[in-house]
């Protein structure tokens, strides 16, 4: 027994009786050609043929863009063969039955005759003459054009846009999945434009077909009428003229509108969009233009001779159009940024219930007890402009943007109290009084008011908590209290200035260069990666950053690096150079335009610090060396030292020599964090130095 289970003949599904039915459709037309039909059934074919026609028509003017239609060429194809075979059948029925009158060749020419001709053969022909100049010569030939252009066009481009698509995949910008699709739209591109370029001359085939079935068949039509049924010439003529050109109209509108089906389709071109987006969107986007049209038809309108209403009415219409689009545009624009935001905030609230965002951590954040945040809400927006404000000052003070500053509360902070963290670490904390005021007192003599003592949070002054209540009277004894925000804002700001290195991404050092000039733009190519990375370059601005030094000067930063990175490669060394080249702006910093205080090191010191320094072969510095008991000695008198100067209230700098001046810092430095240290090479000419003594 034979399996007929995989045959496509024993295959019943849709698609399969969907494609016999289309052979079936195509053996019909074929049919046609050979085969006498009767009226009625050609009745069907020539209605068939115009609804065809402006189905296609219509799914021309809806696509979004050309490829979308690209089984036009064979649409086409068929259409034009079924007027054809249609325009065949007629002939044969016309020659053979026109002498029986108008309604020979079925009701369909008949009313064709009768509606488009008025009854009169001379309009019917005139017509159809028309209609067959304006589908041949302008519709078709400009299609045609089109066409030819579109396909020349699109076969040049290939090569490029298959380079363009291989970039695209190299680059990652795309996957194999898209660069195949692409690949395929271009491929589908080509041939279907190329098709196109073929198919336009089926339409100019069937315009000259038309205008010849017609002739003949009004030629060959009085020719039988006259000598085989008798008919006078004039008779012959009116009957077999009206059929014929009602036959040709019946077959020359549908393919005007298979004509302007075409036209429409390749002169789209790139637009996407129904072609109601395309035409009316680009001519109703302008509304000064549809003014200006306004006006010239009211101009028309009152000119004499000229109807008024129809210019008049338009004008009207133009300015309408001209006043609404700029609403609607506006009313449109704001649909799409809601939308848009409404995107943003679905796409953020996803990522904050990620488990992704549940590893980011904020480079600084403020973490405020429950209590202490209640009390701080109230001047939320206060806080805000502070932090804001002191962000500013930090961009101008040391040359870069420290990282935005997040608030929030916890339930596991201390009601009353705030931590300060640095990339998620504890970095610092404090426990308030909420409410209260603190105050630092400047003598010795009690304060006239209630107070506890405390410490400050931020530089571990002693200082007082004193009740709300005393503000004015504290501020009449010249004493300046400060609130809650005031003493986390300092707490912060100090504590920002300690992190200072941390803080500075290479992400941030890579917008700073960025804004560089030009010219320094290509001594950074000199640098990098010839003689440093950009992660050197990191380390010695972290360096700077670390001793409070400023970057503002980012381009005089370079040009000391420049200088020095072909010989040493040594960060350390780096920054001991620029900041010799730097000093102006150092000693600046630090006098703040008065004099220059220092304290230096006594002649003991700095023999402790040279002898301390191990050299090699040539002279530069390997080892520090020193013993422990020196430097507790020198802890200790460097302490009651700054202490006692401290206590003056001047700003002032450690000056230490040049090889010893890190060791110094070093050392410094788990004392007095905030002390500066600087060498004699680092005061620049000009300054105003004033000695306030020695550790010795």
């Amino acid at each position: 027994m034979t399996d007929t289970s995989l045959s496509p003949i024993a295959d019943g599904t849709p698609e399969n009786r969907r494609d016999i039915g289309f052979a079936f459709g195509i053996v019909v037309i074929l049919a046609v050609l050979f085969l006498p039909i009767p009226t009625f059934l050609i009745d069907i074919g020539l209605a068939t043929s115009i609804a065809l026609s402006v189905l296609i028509l219509m799914v021309a003017l809806w696509i979004q863009k050309p490829l979308d239609f690209s089984s036009f060429p064979t649409v086409l194809l068929i259409a034009t063969m079924l007027r054809l075979s249609l325009n065949i059948a007629t002939t044969r029925v016309i020659l053979a039955n026109g002498y029986e009158g108008t309604h020979a060749a079925g009701y369909v020419i008949n009313g064709f005759s009768q509606f488009v001709m008025s009854g009169d053969f001379v309009i019917g022909l005139i017509v159809f003459v028309i209609l067959i100049t304006v589908n041949f010569m302008v519709i078709t030939k400009g299609a045609t054009r089109i066409a030819e252009v579109g396909a020349r066009f699109t076969l040049d481009a290939i090569p490029g846009k298959q380079m363009a698509i291989d970039a695209d995949l190299s680059a990652g910008l795309i996957d194999d999945k898209e660069a195949q699709h692409r690949r395929k739209e271009l491929e589908e591109e080509s041939s279907f434009f190329g098709a196109m370029d073929g198919a336009s001359k089926f339409v100019r085939g069937d315009a000259i077909a038309g205008l010849i079935i017609t002739a003949v068949n009004i030629l060959g039509g009085i020719v039988i009428g006259v000598t085989r049924y008798d008919m006078t010439v004039a008779n012959a003529a009116d009957v077999f003229t009206k059929l014929s050109v009602g036959d040709g109209l019946v077959s020359q509108i549908p393919a005007l509108i298979v004509s302007l089906a075409a036209g429409l389709l390749v002169s789209k071109g790139g637009t996407r969009g129904s072609a109601e987006k395309a035409v009316l969107g680009q001519l109703g986007g302008y509304p000064r233009a549809l003014f200006v049209a306004a006006v010239l038809m009211g101009v028309f309108a009152l000119m004499p001779g000229l109807p008024i209403l129809p210019f008049m009415t338009l004008a009207a219409i133009f300015g309408f159009i001209g006043y609404t689009i700029p609403k609607r545009q506006a009313a449109l624009k704001k649909v799409e940024q809601d939308k848009v935001r409404a995107a943003q905030e679905e796409a953020k609230r996803e990522e904050k219930d990620s488990v992704k965002e549940s590893l980011k951590t904020a480079e600084v954040e403020l973490v405020l007890g429950k209590q202490l945040s209640a009390e701080l809400l109230t001047r939320q927006g206060e806080l805000g402009r502070r932090v804001a404000k002191m962000r500013r000052k930090f961009a101008e003070q040391y040359g870069f943007v420290v990282p935005d500053i997040r608030v929030t509360d916890s339930l596991t902070v201390d009601p009353k109290s705030y931590q300060i963290k640095i990339h998620g670490t504890i970095v610092a904390s404090h426990k308030m009084k909420v409410g209260e005021l603190l105050v630092i007192p400047t003598s010795d003599s009690p304060l006239p008011v209630p107070a506890d003592e405390t410490r400050e949070p931020a530089f571990g002054m002693t200082a007082f908590w004193v009740p709300q209540a005393y503000k004015d009277e504290l501020r009449r004894r010249g004493v300046e209290p400060a609130d809650n925000n005031t003493v986390i804002l300092t707490h912060l700001s100090e504590v920002i200035r300690n992190n200072l290195p941390q803080l500075l991404s290479y992400k941030d050092m890579r917008a700073l260069f960025q804004r560089l000039d030009p010219e320094y733009q290509k001594l950074l190519d000199d640098i990098c990666p010839a003689h440093t990375s950009f992660s050197g370059l990191q380390a010695v601005l972290k360096l700077l950053l670390a001793e409070r030094v400023s970057i503002r000067n980012l381009n005089l930063i370079l040009e000391a690096v420049a200088e020095i990175v072909p010989h040493v490669r040594r960060s350390e060394q780096v920054v001991e150079h620029v900041r010799m080249r730097i000093a102006q702006q150092i000693c600046g910093d630090l006098s703040e335009g008065g004099p220059l205080n220092v304290l230096r090191l006594g002649n003991r010191w700095d023999l402790a610090f040279h002898n301390a320094l191990k050299r090699d072969a040539k002279g530069e510095v390997i080892e520090f060396d020193i013993e422990p008991q020196l430097v507790e000695d020198f802890g200790t008198q460097m302490s009651e030292a700054v202490k006692k100067h401290m206590k003056s209230g001047s700003r002032f700098a450690i000056v230490a020599a040049p090889d010893a001046r890190p060791y110094v810092r070093m050392i410094v430095e788990r004392m007095f964090p905030t002390l500066p240290v600087l060498s004699h090479l680092e005061i620049a000419r000009g300054v105003d130095v004033s000695a306030m003594g020695s550790v010795s």
